[in-house]
């Protein structure tokens, strides 16, 4: 295993457990104590988790707000989807990343690929791109600013949208049925999803299986603008009958699998 996909293993352990210690982290992945502590080192000085002696824990600013709950919420269910969909990506295309918690672990598998462009209104994205340092780019859109989620929202960040045009939009979501298709709960994040849609070749959805049949306030899209749904549940015959007959595909994530 390369440092990477290591360090990012050791924070996904730690968002599942809260608090490890060495021992635990250098005993599970089969890997020396001074190997583990390196990394904590530098996962801390990335703010990635908190480092204690003789172990490590969630930052403290990941404990605050309404999105950090939802990072803690299903995540072998996003850790596995946002693995699965690497595989859509190649080096030299560009994607659109709207803010979310399992675009946030997307995020982290895609810093491996090197030669991509990233175009997001999430700071946190941005910087995970950024530290990549494998000769990828990224845009942060302008806006106004939301701290709980890091994110830019509002008429700049649309606006800004339109000066690019992507391969692909990963776009996380609030809910998912057969009669609407795509839907969130906050109209900024909406419109911001509907503009990244528009100027992108094709749409993945990353979605666990808690938002199959949810309502939320606001359509995004119907289903026939989805390519691809990445998922760790297959969802119910009218959403897969809905999505064949538009042509977009349902990629379930190994660990989802009966």
């Amino acid at each position: 295993m390369n440092p990477v996909k290591r360090r990012i293993e050791i924070v996904n352990i730690i968002r599942k457990e809260n608090r490890v210690t060495v021992d635990r982290l250098a005993q599970q992945l089969n890997i020396s104590r001074e190997t583990i502590r390196r990394d904590l080192t530098e996962l801390s000085n990335n703010g990635k988790v908190h480092k204690f002696h003789g172990g490590a824990s969630l930052p403290i600013r990941t404990g605050e707000g309404s999105f950090q709950q939802r990072m803690s919420e299903h995540v072998s269910a996003k850790i596995a989807i946002a693995e699965a969909a690497v595989q859509l990506i190649s080096p030299g295309e560009t994607l659109f990343l709207d803010t979310g918690s399992t675009t946030l672990y997307f995020a982290e598998n895609i810093a491996e690929i090197s030669n991509i462009t990233v175009v997001t209104n999430s700071s946190e994205i941005a910087r995970i791109i950024s530290l990549a340092n494998n000769h990828s780019r990224v845009f942060l859109l302008g806006g106004e600013f939301n701290g709980d989620n890091r994110q830019t929202i509002g008429t700049m960040a649309i606006d800004q949208i339109g000066s690019f045009r992507a391969h692909h939009a990963f776009l996380t979501i609030g809910g998912l049925d057969s009669r609407t298709g795509i839907m969130d709960f906050c109209i900024d994040e909406a419109q911001i999803a509907r503009a990244m849609i528009k100027q992108a070749e094709s749409l993945t959805i990353l979605a666990d299986q808690s938002k199959f049949g949810r309502i939320a306030s606001f359509e995004v899209c119907g289903l026939n603008k989805v390519t691809n749904l990445v998922c760790d549940k297959t969802p119910d015959q009218s959403i897969q009958t809905a999505l064949a007959k538009a042509g977009g595909h349902v990629l379930v994530t190994s660990s989802g699998q009966p």
